[in-house]
């Protein structure tokens, strides 16, 4: 193997092995080293095999409620060893995928942990002890994030999990506790309420959901409610008492203190950068809280040095970091005409039931920013496809700057917003205002005719409402 190279990527996530891919299309000699498997967090551990998980727990819904849609089914149970197992095939299905990138690329994969030992230079350890070194003009850390935990709430596997335990779940917990009510903590209540359990979520904000705009937050909460979710807000869990086979969890809530005890608990309260123990000090690389501190371009300040993606601090998602490396790799390549991230220009998603999206500001943080807002909202029940789908709950919101016509963000909740966010989002990256997306025609029937009648009703045009 050679030991050469003109970047030695450290971390094969969906930020890495992007950036690998994106180099050796620019003609460079790319090495890409990962302890683990290709794909990092995400695709392994994360983001996929979620999503298969809450696809199953979407079946059985559906199946759950056949007579609502004409149709008989009897019986209708669940396997949860065949659901993680199904799970994880679709997991290593992506991880032969990206292996075969890498071939038809001809990124060298290097296995092991990395750490800088000097300028150009890295040393690998591998998995039986074994270090070797090589050298690159540039090296790029994309070594993500892992949970965060809190001294007084560790994660031991067995009662108290993080996010990795519960994707392969050897039980199915009758009563569960999920800390933390972002995306990555109610999509695993979601999943363990659909197949059953008695699920209480605890946030210390004001709300589920914090980071999404009020009315949608608010909307989503409802409906976790009227599925049987207990949420207690403003709240946080001071204590964990380990039993046998259960776990007594002190949960504070405006002044009052409750023991409630569950089968298991999540830890969902954040993750914090994986900035240890890869020489970043020994280069003189900065850290903030946990994280790497990177200009515009995921350049750290040290010659030949760039970071990106999770470790380098939120948003904390796969597709901003897999652009954040298309943007490194094309910047030390020297392309013309690059543009910096634009993290007002990110969507986020959140695939509980029902699902959740948004992209830009919301109605609150225009408002903060000083500008003068037109706001337009949108039900499902007004959609003949939603309607039709079965997926009648749920609603659209546009804001709009009110002297430029500018779009400013869009929030959505409900069946398939995941999708759909993506035309908002690439309506943002144009700068496109109020009229293109009025002029714009939109087929029928889909969800996406309530995008525009959102963009409508902001302007006292909504012709279903």
């Amino acid at each position: 193997m050679s030991t050469a190279f003109d970047l030695i990527i450290v971390g094969g996530g969906p930020g890495g092995y992007v950036a690998a891919i994106r180099a050796s299309q620019l003609g460079m000699k790319v090495a890409c080293v990962e302890r683990e498997l290709l794909g990092g967090i995400c695709l392994n551990w994360g983001c996929i095999p979620t999503k298969a998980l809450l696809r199953s727990a979407e079946v059985y819904h559906l199946a759950k409620n056949a007579a609502s849609f004409g149709l008989k089914i009897p019986t209708v149970e669940y396997d949860l060893d065949a659901i993680v197992k199904r799970s994880r095939g679709v997991a290593a299905q992506m991880n032969g995928g990206i292996g075969m990138l890498f071939k038809k690329n001809k990124v060298t994969h290097i296995e092991g942990s990395a750490k800088i030992s000097g300028k150009g230079k890295i040393t690998v350890t591998d998995k039986d002890g074994k270090t070797s070194d090589f050298t690159a003009d540039n090296i790029m850390i994309a070594t993500g994030a892992r949970a965060r935990e809190l001294p007084h709430l560790k994660a031991d596997g067995k009662l108290v999990w993080t996010y990795r335990h519960a994707l392969a779940p050897n039980v199915m917990p009758k009563k569960l506790l999920v800390i933390g009510s972002g995306a990555i903590g109610i999509e695993f209540a979601s999943f363990f309420n659909e197949l059953g359990s008695d699920v209480t979520v605890v946030e210390m904000m004001d709300r589920v959901l914090p980071v999404e705009d009020e009315d949608i937050s608010k909307f989503a909460a409802k409906s976790f409610k009227k599925q049987g979710l207990t949420l207690k807000t403003n709240a946080s869990v001071t204590e964990l008492r380990h039993g046998k086979n259960t776990v007594t969890c002190v949960v504070e809530q405006k002044g009052k203190r409750e023991e409630i005890t569950v089968d298991r608990v999540i830890m969902a309260i954040g993750i914090t950068g994986n900035t240890e123990n890869i020489g970043l000090e020994a280069a003189g690389v900065k850290t903030d809280r946990g994280h790497i501190v990177t200009d515009e371009w995921g350049f750290t300040g040290i010659d030949g040095i760039w970071a990106i993606g999770d470790v380098t601090g939120p948003p904390w998602l796969a597709h901003k970091a897999s652009h954040e490396g298309v943007i490194a790799v094309e910047k030390i390549a020297g392309l013309k005409d690059l543009h910096p991230m634009d993290k007002g220009n990110i969507p986020g998603c959140t695939y509980c039931r029902p699902q959740v999206a948004s992209v830009g500001l919301t109605e609150a943080k225009a408002i903060e920013q000083g500008h003068e807002v037109r706001v337009g909202k949108f039900p499902f029940i007004g959609n003949g496809k939603a309607v039709a789908l079965g997926e009648a709950e749920g609603m659209v919101k546009t804001v709009f700057d009110k002297k430029t016509g500018e779009l400013l963000g869009a929030h959505m909740v409900g069946a398939e917003v995941t999708e759909m966010i993506q035309g908002y989002t690439l309506g943002r990256t144009l700068e496109t205002t109020e009229q293109e997306l009025m002029h714009t025609v939109f087929p029928h029937p889909t969800l996406s005719e309530m995008m525009h009648e959102s963009v409508l009703d902001a302007y006292g045009k909504a012709i279903h409402i």
